[in-house]
Parts: C-alpha cells; structure tokens; sequence
C-alpha cells in the first residue's frame, strides 16, 4: 500500500480522497515547522503533499530514498528543489488550476482597492471623519490595464477587465498572435505595455527571467501616475525602487499581496498612504483550498496507483486514459533502450527515436523519456526517467522524435538510431500480443523476446557456429531457454540473440569472444 506524507494544513478531503483510494496517510502539519522529523516521516514514503508552509529542501528529499512524488496543492513551489527532486527520479506536481479564478478576482479587488482608495477611506470613516474631497478615486473604465504575463490567471484578469470595459495590454513572449485575439487583448513588448498602461497587474512566476522585471529603470518607463498590482510572486518588483516611485509620486498607487521575504512583518511600504497590502490572500477562499486538495490528491493517487501524471513541472504527462495503453509501449521502450545502452562502449553524440503506426499514435514525450534513461543507464549512474532528458542534454547528447502513421510490416514500431563517435547503428521493437519483441537489428530482420539474462553475439555467417556456441554454454552449465537467429545475407553479418538461464560469467564472454568468426559477444540483463 503506497503511503502519503501531509505536512501541511491540507483540507480533510484530501485525507479522505487518499484514503479512499487504498492509500495510507500520516497528516501531520506540525512537521512543516520541523525538517528533523519530517525527514524522519518521508522514510517510508511514496508520496509528499505540501503548500507553502513545507520546505521540501535537498536534505529532506535525500532522507525519502522512497519518495517518487511530491504534490504543491497550489501553484508556487519556491519551497521546492526542484533540481534534487529531479535527481533523484521524482515527479514534481503543482496544481496550476485549482485557485486560478481566487488569484484573478484578489487581483481584481486589488485593483478596485487602489482606485478608490477604499481601506483609507474605510479606516477614516470608521475613525469619525467625513473626508469625502480626500479621496478622489479614478474609474477603471477605459483605462489601459498591463499585465505581466498572460497566462492561466492571467488570462481571467483580461477577461474581467474586459467586463469592465478596459484595454488590455499583455507582455508575455509565450502569448501567440492568435491567443491575443482570442482573450481580446493587445499583444505588445515589455516597454510598449510600460509606457502605456494606466495599471499594472504581474501575472508571472519567478525566474531569473522575471526577478526584478519591474526594476528601477522599467519603473521609469512607466506611464506617471501608473498603479501597480502584484499577486503573483514576491521578487518581480524592485520594492526599493517602487518605494522611491511611490515618494516622488510617479507611481501613483501600489497593492500589494506578495513579498520578496514571506512572512513579511514589517515592510517600509506598510506605512506609505497609497499602498493597500494583503498577507498573500490571492488562493484564500474556501473553495481555492479545497480545490486545490483536492485536485492534488486526486493527481497524486493516480500517479502512485496507475502511473498517470498530471501537472508535472519535470516530467511530461500521462492522462489516467493514456496511462494503460501507455504501458506495454513503456515495457518496450525500457528494454529497447536497455538494449542499445549495454551495447554502447563508446561516447555517445545523438539518440534519434522514431515512432511508426500505432506507436505513432501514442503520447509519445513520456516514451522518449524512457528510452533515454534506460540508453543512459548503464553509461551513467543516477539516471532515471525524470532526470535523463537533462542529463542527456547537459552531456550534449542530441535527442531527436519523428512519427510516421504507417509501419512498413507491424501495426506500431518503435526504432532508436544511435550515433557515437565510431558508429550508427539502430535496433526496432513492436508488440507481439502486447509483449515486447526485438525485430531488427542493424538491418538484420529477426524476432526475438526479452528475457531476465540473454547472451548477444554478432558473428560471421559461416557453418558450425551455433554448435560451438551451444557446446561451450552447455559444459559451462548454461542452459539456453530460446535461440533467435538472423543474418544480414548468406556468408554476411549474422546475430544471435539467446536468453540463457542465468548471466554469463566474464571469463566465458571471453571464451565465446576467442570462437572462430564471432566479432562481438555480451552478455545482457534485463
């Protein structure tokens, strides 16, 4: 029974989605406060579910050796290394949707707040005062709202501005022409949007992209008068920049939901008259928290139970639908790849994958993902389906997919060209009644399964062979479950590809080396 580690105040519906699910679970939010016994809970662990209270740090992750996934019911993972999560093979999951229209309205609130000065203006009737001149708001009708990224949350902010009738500029490079269209805004560059808007509302996350994206000098490309809105995440706003804007006037308003440091207890903009502050409200309303429990508990059921992966930050998704057809396919890209990584003696350059009929069919990102771990495998330790896209991109190893709808003779292939520094060669694998099956190796046609040890021998084409192959397996007390054959023509390159009953000690991989006219032999595992 896979187990789950809550460590943070996480709706009971989450609990109980576990629970129902056959899933053990150990809630304890205290744990958040102490690192010490938190790592000490994951020790058994499949599953970590956090918010933003949880810093799921390196250390931590090193003491789950468990661990496959840890799940952010929310959108942020700041508090999340992600990069040792990734090392160590496990899924990183976030929750992008459950409090997107939360953030949106906060952020519309916000907005509303700044223009008509409304906690001030709160705070001053309620002290007895009648101060109906002081506060002079402006209408957001017909304004120029900005917004830093277009995104999920984005993308509700233009839409209820478009309700209330504004113009809406977005600065986001991932925005297409056609989205523009589409959500009835203006796609424009960062300092057109400065220049022009009249609000400013930041819908990015952090990077080192974003941090600081409304620095002192873009501060100073922006409309006087402009009022700021950010519910996104602390850092994307220079606050002692914005601080001076505010007191030499050309920044004329500032709400604020977000810090550079959380929690944020003293700030020298909580005492500035034009600057409403909230303590990172944009997910807190009851229907956020539950949804977002449990849209996490839900996902990472269905990623320890069924493989499915939803919302991963370093691994592509599985739908639940595609996850059991995804797994005879997984099966043959694991041994296929593990195949052509025990074969690989030599510096690996370029991985070319392609996929033919039904394979081509399939949601092919998770397939490649396994295929190059498994490639990478026994050149390379620490290895695994999360990580080896990185890994194989850090090491210059040029990975490339291609799909063809028809294949030539099988209703799906799958085919993994590889190139090292001395040769291309490629071996291809279909299923046969939904089992893995080898059906050619560098252009030699042969059909074979997959078996726990098999014995790999390339020779020339020359009679006796097999029976001297089969005398020596046979006094070394090998015995040969099956005995696959293929040549590339008579007097050519010939393949054997033999499962054995257990591996085959080093000295006699030398013995069958030494036989007349075998070029290459290997013993395999899988």
């Amino acid at each position: 029974m896979p187990k789950i580690v809550i460590s943070d105040k996480l709706s009971p519906l989450a609990v109980d989605i576990f629970k129902q699910r056959g899933i053990e679970v150990i809630f304890d939010p205290d744990l958040a406060k102490n690192p010490e016994k938190l790592a000490e809970a994951l020790g058994g662990a499949d599953g970590l579910a956090i918010r933003s209270a949880t810093k799921a740090t390196a250390k931590v992750i090193a003491a789950a050796p468990n661990l496959k996934v840890i799940g952010r019911a929310g959108i942020g993972v700041d508090n999340i290394d992600i990069a040792a999560a990734t090392n160590a093979g496990i899924v990183v999951m976030n929750t992008p949707f459950g409090n997107a229209i939360t953030t949106a309205e906060h952020a519309i609130a916000m907005m509303f707040a700044i223009a008509r000065q409304i906690p001030e203006a709160n705070s001053s009737t309620k002290q007895g005062k009648w101060e109906k001149s002081r506060f002079m708001g402006v209408e957001l009708h017909g304004k120029v709202l900005g917004l830093i990224g277009c995104g999920n949350i984005g993308s509700i902010v233009a839409d209820r501005a478009n309700g209330l009738k504004m113009n809406v500029v977005a600065y986001d490079p991932y925005l297409t022409e056609e989205r523009a269209v589409e959500l009835g805004v203006e796609k424009a560059d960062l300092e057109t949007m400065l220049a022009r808007a009249d609000f400013i509302s930041l819908h990015t996350p952090l990077t080192d992209q974003t941090r600081n994206i409304l620095s002192k000098e873009n501060l100073q490309k922006t409309k006087k008068g402009v009022r700021i809105i950010n519910c996104a995440r602390g850092g994307l706003i220079d606050e002692d920049a914005l601080h001076e804007a505010l007191e030499d006037g050309h920044v004329a308003a500032v709400a604020l939901d977000v810090y550079a440091t959380e929690p944020a207890r003293e700030h020298k903009l909580f005492d500035h008259a034009q600057v409403v502050c909230t303590p990172h409200l944009g997910a807190a309303t009851n229907e956020a928290q539950e949804n977002v429990a449990i849209q996490i508990a839900e996902q990472m059921s269905d990623y320890l139970l069924k493989g499915a992966v939803s919302n991963a930050l370093n691994m592509p998704s599985i739908t639940a639908e595609e996850a059991p057809r995804l797994k005879p396919w997984i099966a043959l890209a694991e041994n296929l790849g593990s195949f052509v990584g025990q074969l690989t003696r030599s510096g690996l350059t370029a991985i070319e994958i392609i996929y033919e009929g039904n394979a081509a069919k399939l949601n092919i990102k998770p397939l490649t993902a396994t295929i190059i771990a498994h490639v990478l495998k026994p050149i390379l330790q620490g290895v695994n389906i999360v990580n080896a896209p990185t890994i194989a991109s850090e090491r210059g190893i040029n990975v490339t997919e291609s799909v063809s709808e028809k294949a030539q003779n099988y209703d799906g292939l799958i085919t993994i060209r590889i190139t090292t520094d001395k040769q291309t060669r490629h071996v291809s694998g279909t299923l046969f009644g939904g089992t893995p099956r080898i059906v050619d190796i560098k252009g030699v046609a042969m059909e074979a399964g997959f078996a726990p040890f098999m014995l790999y021998v390339t020779n020339e084409d020359k009679p006796g062979f097999i029976g001297r192959l089969g005398s020596v397996l046979g006094e070394a007390g090998i015995n040969i479950a099956t005995f696959n054959l293929g040549r590339s023509h008579e007097g050519g390159e010939a393949i054997c590809l033999t499962a054995i009953d257990a591996a085959v000690p080093d000295d006699l991989l030398q013995t069958i080396r030494a036989l007349p006219n075998v070029r290459q032999a290997q013993g395999l595992q899988f």
